[in-house]
C-alpha cells in the first residue's frame, strides 16, 4: 500500500495510511509497542477445560494487542490436519466466506459476508483499536450473498459455484427446514423457497422476523440453527459493545439467544447474558443447545476466557455484570449483585481471546472412532492478546453429551511457520459424507477435511 492512500475503517472514520514498503506507521508501531510491553500471557492450554484458572483482572490505558496482516494462501497451500487426514479446497478466491451449511445431497451453502459500516467512535482509543483490527481483515470486499457450491461429481472432489441470493445485509446464519431456506441477516431472518438439490431460488424472500441491529451493530453475526424436532429456530444476537460503554439502552434485546417460530416468526428470549453467541447447534446425544461465546476484552492476555456451554431455557450467563460465573466486572455501572448471583458458570473454557465463531458435533463415520461425538470449534483469533491465540479448528472430546477431556488442535496452518497469517476459520460443519467443512473468511476459501480410510486410524490427537 502506498503512502497517502486513504483507508476506510468500520468505525466510519477516514485515516491516512503512513505505511511504506510494508512497514507500519509511527502511530501503529506505538500501538504494537504498548502490547509488547505488557505482561507475558500464560500458556493458553492452562485455561482449556472445565475448571479454568482466572488471574486477577487488570485495567489498561491500552490492553495487550496483536494482529497480523494476512498473507494470501499459495495456490498449492492448505491448512494442515493430523496424519491420516487430507485437506482440500472446496473453493478459493472467494469474497469473505463466513459460514457454511452442507446439504444432504452433497451441495454446500456459503454465506459471504462482512459487517455493516457506521459503528461510531465513542472513545479516543477506539481509533487505535480500529487501526489494529483493520490490519487483520481481508482486503477483499465481502460478497454479502449466499453461494451454492454444487457437488458436481457426487464425491466431494469438485464443486461448481453459483450465486443463490445476492444483495443481502451482512448474512451469517443458515438453516433449511420444510422447503424453506432461512437466512439470518444482521437485522432480520429471511425465508426463501428452497429444497436441497435446487440450483436456484424460485420466488422472492419474505421477512420472518426482525432482529436487533442498527443504528449501532457491534456484534453483527447472527448464528442460526434448527431444533432437533424441526419445530423451532434458534438465533444468537451479540452485544452492542464490549461492556455497555454505550449504555444499557443500546443493549436492549442484545447478548441473548432467541427461540423463533419458523412459521409465524414469533420470538421469545431463550437465554441471556451471552456476550456474543455463535455456532449454535444441538448436541446430538442430549439434544441440548450449545453455542460458543466470545467473552469481553480489555482485561489482559488471560481474561476473560471464551467458552462453549450448554444453554438452559431462561438461563442467565453473566454479561455484562460478571464473567465466567460470578467474577464481577468492576468496569460496569451500575453494579448488579442480584444478576451476578444468577450467573451460570459455563461448561467449558476454550482459553482467552480465541474468538470462537463456529461449532459442529461429529456424528458421522468418516473420521476414526475417537473423533465421534466430539465438538469441532472454529477459532477465528482475537486482537486483544500479545501472542496470537486461536487461528485453528480445535477438537473438544465429548462422552455421553458432555466434554470429557482437553481440547486439542485439529486443523492448523492458518499461522505460517514465519508468523504470517494465511487465514482465519469461522463457521464449521460436517457434510453428508462426514467430512469437515470450514469457512475461512481471511483466506477467502472453503476447506474440506476428510479421513483416509487406510491411515486415519493412526491419527491420535488426544
Amino acid at each position: 500500500m502506498r503512502s497517502g492512500v486513504f483507508m476506510h475503517y468500520r468505525w466510519g472514520l477516514t485515516i491516512r495510511s503512513k505505511m511504506t514498503g510494508g512497514h507500519l506507521s509511527f502511530t501503529t508501531a506505538i500501538v504494537f509497542a504498548l502490547g509488547a510491553c505488557s505482561e507475558s500471557p500464560a500458556p493458553p492450554e492452562q485455561q482449556v477445560g472445565q475448571n479454568a484458572p482466572l488471574p486477577e483482572a487488570k485495567q489498561y490505558l491500552f490492553p495487550p494487542m496483536k494482529i497480523v496482516a494476512p498473507t494470501p494462501w499459495g495456490s498449492a497451500e492448505t491448512p494442515t490436519a493430523p496424519a491420516g487426514f487430507s485437506v482440500t479446497a472446496v473453493a478459493r478466491d472467494m469474497h469473505q466466506p463466513r459460514n457454511v451449511l452442507p446439504l444432504p445431497n452433497g451441495d454446500i451453502l456459503v454465506a459471504e459476508s462482512g459487517g455493516p459500516p457506521g459503528e461510531p467512535v465513542t472513545r479516543p482509543k477506539d481509533i487505535i483499536y480500529g487501526i489494529v483490527k483493520a490490519r487483520g481483515h481481508s482486503p477483499v470486499k465481502p460478497g454479502q450473498r449466499i453461494l451454492l457450491l454444487h457437488d458436481a461429481k457426487g464425491d466431494g472432489s469438485s464443486y461448481e459455484s453459483s450465486v443463490l441470493i445476492s444483495d443481502l445485509h451482512s448474512p451469517f446464519g443458515l438453516a433449511v427446514l420444510n422447503g424453506s431456506l432461512y437466512v439470518a441477516n444482521t437485522d432480520a431472518i429471511m425465508r426463501y423457497p428452497f429444497n436441497p438439490g435446487d440450483r436456484t431460488i424460485n420466488g422472492a424472500g419474505k421477512k420472518l422476523t426482525d432482529l436487533p441491529a442498527g443504528p449501532i451493530d457491534h456484534h453483527w453475526t447472527k448464528s442460526l440453527t434448527v431444533s432437533t424436532d424441526g419445530a423451532k429456530l434458534y438465533v444468537g444476537v451479540g452485544s452492542n459493545s464490549n461492556i455497555v460503554e454505550r449504555g444499557l439502552e443500546a443493549e436492549r434485546g442484545r447478548a441473548a439467544i432467541y427461540e423463533v417460530d419458523p412459521n409465524s416468526g414469533a420470538t421469545r428470549e431463550f437465554a441471556t447474558g451471552l456476550r456474543n453467541p455463535n455456532g449454535l447447534t444441538f448436541e446430538p446425544t442430549t439434544k441440548v443447545l450449545w453455542p460458543v461465546i466470545n467473552e469481553r476484552d480489555e482485561l489482559g492476555n488471560d481474561l476473560a476466557p471464551d467458552y462453549m456451554t450448554s444453554v438452559k431455557d431462561g438461563g442467565f450467563y453473566g454479561w455484562p455484570w460478571s464473567y465466567y460465573g460470578n467474577h464481577i466486572d468492576i468496569r460496569v455501572h451500575p453494579q448488579r449483585p442480584d444478576m451476578v448471583a444468577k450467573a451460570i458458570v459455563p461448561d467449558y473454557s476454550l482459553s482467552s481471546h480465541v474468538a470462537p465463531l463456529g461449532l459442529a458435533f461429529n456424528t458421522g463415520d468418516n473420521f476414526p472412532a475417537q473423533y465421534r461425538g466430539g465438538a469441532f470449534v472454529g477459532e477465528h483469533g482475537s486482537w486483544d492478546r500479545s501472542v496470537l491465540n486461536g487461528y485453528q479448528v480445535a477438537l473438544v472430546p465429548f462422552t455421553d453429551g458432555k466434554p470429557s477431556g482437553k481440547a486439542v488442535p485439529f486443523v492448523q496452518g492458518f499461522i505460517g511457520a514465519d508468523g504470517s497469517v494465511h487465514g482465519r476459520p469461522v463457521g464449521v460443519a460436517f457434510d453428508s459424507k462426514g467430512a469437515l467443512i470450514i469457512a475461512d473468511n481471511v483466506g477467502n476459501a472453503v476447506w474440506r477435511v476428510s479421513a483416509n480410510p487406510k491411515s486415519a486410524t493412526l491419527a491420535q490427537p488426544f
